[in-house]
């Protein structure tokens, strides 16, 4: 099984001991959160500012019905925190960082789609596991991983053969879905005394069958983006 190199600024730090088993990913990601003391301003970014405009490879979950449920069920439970809630249409999956979009040219996008090499991948289906938190956000545990980190490596393959590599390695990828962004600075122990009770839901499914190129861009409170182009996964369905 392929596993994943340490990356200090990667959260968790160290990847699971199993890229495909969810109770291991989902155990892994809290044990990691049970060691954060506090949590901070996910807003307090360098670099981020109101004009700032940049491409991502993206998994968006539009029609994710049991996805969108849970997460809105888990924000409600979850609102006396106070924190950024993530809107159903902002539901992601970030794959990676392309470039500023002033650096990088809707010709150079195209060349990257077509340097997608994804005929080896499939769609993907994927579990929201038990809800969990980094530093600063509430999110959904993810898995399998395996999956989505060869979809990475193809997106980061091509991004090397059109001459725009992703900003991060795969190494240090850690796939999750946020619902909740922290806004301040508050002790970690009473999130997790919230985040607990909500570890006994099931799990809920998403099919991934496309990817995005999308421009990102900051709003108050929140991340929005245009999509700006698509590629498609093959149809069969990795388990």
């Amino acid at each position: 099984m392929q596993q994943l190199q340490y990356v200090q600024a990667s959260f968790p730090p160290a990847p699971p001991p199993s890229l495909a088993d969810p109770s291991v990913i989902a155990a892994h990601e809290w044990a990691a959160f049970g060691k954060v003391s506090e949590m901070v301003n996910h807003w307090d970014r360098p670099g981020w500012t109101a004009s700032t405009r940049a491409y991502y490879w993206m998994i968006t979950f539009p029609g994710a019905s049991a996805l969108i449920q849970r997460a809105r069920q888990c924000q409600q439970a979850l609102r006396s925190l106070a924190f950024d809630d993530i809107a159903e249409d902002g539901l992601h999956l970030t794959l990676g960082r392309i470039g500023s979009s002033t650096e990088v040219s809707l010709d150079r996008l195209d060349l990257l789609i077509a340097s997608a090499q994804v005929d080896a991948l499939s769609s993907v289906s994927l579990q929201a596991v038990p809800m969990t938190a980094s530093r600063g956000a509430i999110r959904f545990s993810v898995a399998p991983w395996t999956p989505l980190i060869d979809l990475r490596i193809t997106l980061a393959e091509a991004g090397e053969s059109a001459g725009l590599p992703l900003r991060k390695p795969t190494s240090g990828f850690r796939p999750h879905i946020g619902i909740s962004y922290c806004n301040r600075a508050i002790p970690a122990a009473t999130v997790r005394d919230m985040v607990r009770p909500l570890r006994g839901l099931d799990a809920v499914e998403a099919e991934v069958k496309q990817v995005h190129v999308v421009e990102l861009r900051r709003e108050p409170s929140a991340y929005r983006w245009d999509v700006i182009r698509t590629l498609d996964l093959p149809t069969a369905i990795l388990r």
